[in-house]
């Protein structure tokens, strides 16, 4: 770093003016084009790491680049600041959870303010503090009023040491992913929000949003729409159906066996006087246990994941008696919850069929030359007819399905159907450090919903921790006491908090008005400002977090909460990549994190952010380097230097030259290639576009003839420009000190370009023979195909290696590359 920059100084001066002047807060009267941009606000663990300066930064970098555009842009920050682990520390370390949260909060505000982020802090909000969560909690009840929110038993993920249920992906493995406890199966009655009711409008949204395509592949197969046919199959010997879902009703022919999910209803009685009650209910046991990616799985052996029932199901379109299985990769809660097992048209089934020694029938006719057992594409149908004369012998697939459908609708045995795959959403959690969900159980009256007018309820402070990790709430006294608002008798509060996952639901709608005491937001402010232009995340929150939000938004909209033309919360997404340390993710759990603290103090904040963005496409995955902070920092030294006059002869008064000119070409090129870059998310090759502009800017002012003043002070001040959003610090240091006290570089327009003048007059053609560089010619920028096909043939090098042999292929890259396949 130059001895004349006192990162410490400059930086702090720069911090405290951007509040002070308020430069990046925003009102809605701002007459400026809107753009929201909001990164996925952390969870407050602590002091941040390396992986959150990259996401921060990347926001920043937007935020400031669009506000030189020409926009008002509202860039807000807050606190996911409910959740387990604070609970955890609270009863470990004996430390209320919402002493542990502030402090982190204050913490990581600290830090995050130290990289230069540019945020409103008006509208700072933390999920933990009454004045948010009232209205999460105003928001249950009115979900509850439309029949969104209710209350049933249901199967859950349990785990003894946290004493609280996991959603499934908090429990692959079958262990608490936070104390690594195996995890039990519980019927408990659970919270629900009917997520369902808008599973379609999900899945034909997601065409709506400029997503990365795998983000939306990853809804899609969480939705999981599957289209088919629900139809009963009766039971021999009991007067009992049972409903099975297929999307292949055309080979119903090849049904050999029915498989139902261990936690089927019928199970029991289907047992009864079989002999194999015990057995069957030891495997129940036993599945239940196991978690739903673990029954998904296909590396478990299949002779220990299913079993027979002793009972038989009647195949209804030939009368054929089937045996029924349990299997534990048949989930009770997809579909029916059944299915008919065609292990002619499906390896499952066949690999099934194979251990339990069970029949095969094809109905499909294979290919020519086909050899493998199972088919699943089209052709004509076969061994699909009873004795009846009903058949679907000779039809298509499409046909036959129609057909099949259609007989079973007549006889009112089956419909069709769409199914899905994404279940209600359950939000209830057996802790303390969560949203109170606002309920009372009256004796006379039951569950009842709390007054809005009584909101919050409010966590109560003087609860104490014990070793079992049981939610205080159980045993609060006070907490418990209520009163019903339906009699006025005396009630029980409910002691459940929310999933936190619904904290996160919406408060990108709570940061269009955060202030408001009246309401959770004002809907014309919402209308102001949604949907968010950019978000940007991380790819863990692709399906649950991105969902969630996603049905918050629709379900408000048709409740009229929010205007109802804001049907989707992020028009953007991007999910930037991991900072590993040692090839593994930066994570405080596994105590491999680099502070930025010593960073900020030894290299600045400007250093740690133009490693950032220099160190790969944002994109991607990025192992942390100390060295690469060095060279940031080195390269923040030059620009200094070559700003303030130190790093070359002092300009001279003089006519415009070549030299000039090239440098002016340079600063053209520069402008529209950091423009490109950024607007395509390619923020490391804008660095490298700053930082090979500086070295010509070196060459330049180190010349025999000297710069030119005004040629040097536009290419400086361009510099600064382009640079501004990446290293605001030192940027707007330079900016004032080059102009007028108070100049402000991030109130500058951004920079434009002329394509003409960046046009270079010449350029290096690499000539290749076979994929090898045979030789380097200078040409016109301008050069066709065709010249650049002659001049490449004309090459002496070229002739030489060629030897008199005629090319096959020609292969032109206008106007930097040809490569001759001789």
């Amino acid at each position: 770093m130059s001895e004349g920059y006192d990162v410490q100084a400059v930086e702090a001066k720069w911090q405290q003016v951007w509040e002070d002047r308020g430069t990046y807060q925003i009102d809605e009267s701002d007459p400026r084009p809107k753009f929201y941009d909001l990164c996925m606000y952390p969870y407050p663990s602590g002091p941040i790491h390396m992986g959150h300066v990259r996401n921060y930064t990347l926001g920043d970098v937007l935020c400031r680049y669009k506000t030189m555009q020409g926009f008002g842009v509202l860039s807000p920050m807050g606190w996911d600041s409910f959740g387990l682990p604070a609970e955890n520390a609270a009863i470990a370390e004996g430390i209320h959870p919402g002493i542990i949260t502030r402090q982190r909060i204050a913490t990581m505000k600290a830090q995050i303010k130290r990289l230069g982020s540019a945020y409103d802090w008006r509208r700072e909000l933390s999920c933990c503090e009454p004045d948010y969560y009232r209205w999460t909690q105003w928001l249950f009840v009115q979900l509850h009023k439309a029949g969104l929110a209710y209350k049933q038993m249901a199967p859950v993920n349990w785990c003894p040491s946290c004493q609280t249920v996991l959603a499934n992906e908090q429990a692959e493995g079958g262990v608490c992913d936070r104390c690594g406890t195996e995890v039990v199966k519980r019927d408990l009655e659970q919270w629900m929000f009917r997520i369902t009711d808008y599973a379609q409008q999900l899945l034909d949204d997601l065409d709506t949003v400029d997503w990365p395509e795998r983000v939306k592949t990853m809804q899609r197969n969480w939705i999981g729409r599957s289209e088919g046919v629900e139809f009963d199959i009766a039971v021999k010997g009991i007067d009992r159906k049972i409903r099975v879902f297929t999307t292949r009703i055309d080979t119903v022919f090849g049904m050999t066996y029915v498989v139902l999910a261990p936690e089927h209803p019928l199970v029991a009685e289907l047992t009864a006087g079989t002999g194999r009650e015990r057995e069957v209910a030891e495997f129940v046991s036993r599945v239940r246990n196991s978690s739903e990616v673990e029954r998904q799985s296909a590396d478990a052996p299949l002779e220990k994941r299913g079993i027979f029932t002793g009972a038989y199901a009647v195949n209804p379109f030939n009368g054929a008696e089937v045996p029924l299985y349990l299997a534990d990769y048949v989930l009770g809660t997809y579909g029916t919850g059944a299915i008919m097992a065609v292990p002619g048209e499906d390896q499952r089934d066949l690999d099934f069929a194979f251990v339990y020694e069970l029949p095969v029938v094809k109905t499909t006719e294979r290919p020519e030359g086909w050899t493998e057992p199972v088919y699943t594409g089209p052709g004509r149908k076969i061994n699909s007819a009873n004795r009846d004369g009903f058949s679907l012998d000779g039809m298509n697939v499409g046909e036959a399905k129609a057909v099949a459908t259609a007989w079973l609708v007549e006889r009112g045995l089956g419909d069709a159907k769409v199914n899905y795959r994404l279940r209600d959403w359950l939000i209830s959690r057996q802790r303390y450090w969560g949203c109170p969900i606002p309920v009372v159980y009256c004796p006379e009256h039951g569950s009842q919903t709390v007054p809005e007018d009584d909101l919050p309820v409010l966590l109560p402070d003087d609860v104490e921790f014990t070793p079992s990790g049981e939610s205080p709430l159980k045993h609060h006294a006070g907490f418990l006491a209520a009163t019903c608002p339906k009699c006025g008798g005396p009630a029980t509060r409910e002691t459940d908090t929310m999933d936190t996952f619904v904290d996160s639901s919406w408060y990108f709608l709570r940061f269009c008005d955060a202030t408001n005491t009246a309401a959770p937001f004002d809907p014309a402010k919402v209308s102001r400002w949604m949907p968010v232009d950019q978000y940007i995340g991380g790819i863990e929150h692709a399906i649950l977090h991105l969902l969630y939000a996603r049905f918050f938004t629709k379900a408000l909209a048709d409740l009229e909460i929010i205007p109802s033309d804001v049907r989707e919360p992020f028009q953007r997404l991007f999910s930037q990549g991991m900072i590993r340390l040692g090839g593994s993710k930066m994570s405080k759990s596994k105590g491999n994190v680099v502070s930025p603290a010593q960073f900020f103090e030894s290299h600045g904040a400007d250093a740690l952010r133009l490693f950032q963005l220099f160190v790969g496409p944002p994109g991607d995955d990025a192992d942390w380097s100390d060295h690469g902070v060095d060279g940031a920092s080195r390269f923040i030294g030059r620009v200094w230097r070559l700003a303030t006059g130190e790093a070359g002869s002092a300009p001279v008064d003089r006519g415009e030259t070549d030299a000039d000119r090239a440098v002016t070409r340079g600063r053209h090129a520069l402008v529209g290639k950091v423009t490109d870059d950024f607007d395509r998310w390619g923020y490391n090759t804008a660095v490298a576009a700053c930082m090979e502009y500086v070295n010509d800017l070196y060459k330049y002012v180190q010349s025999d003839a000297g710069p030119r003043p005004q040629t040097l002070d536009e290419a400086i001040d361009t510099l600064l420009l382009v640079l501004a959003p990446m290293a605001p610090h030192i940027s707007a240091e330079l900016w004032e000190r080059r102009h007028e006290p108070g100049a402000h570089v991030h109130e500058q327009p951004w920079p434009t370009s002329d394509p003409e003048l960046a046009r270079a007059e010449t350029v290096t053609m690499i000539v290749q023979v076979n994929g090898k560089v045979r030789d380097r010619i200078d040409v016109d920028a301008a050069i066709t195909e065709e010249e650049m096909e002659k001049v490449a043939l004309a090459s002496t090098r070229v002739q030489e290696n060629l030897a008199g042999r005629m090319p096959r292929n020609v292969i032109i890259v206008r106007p930097k590359l040809v490569n001759i396949v001789g």
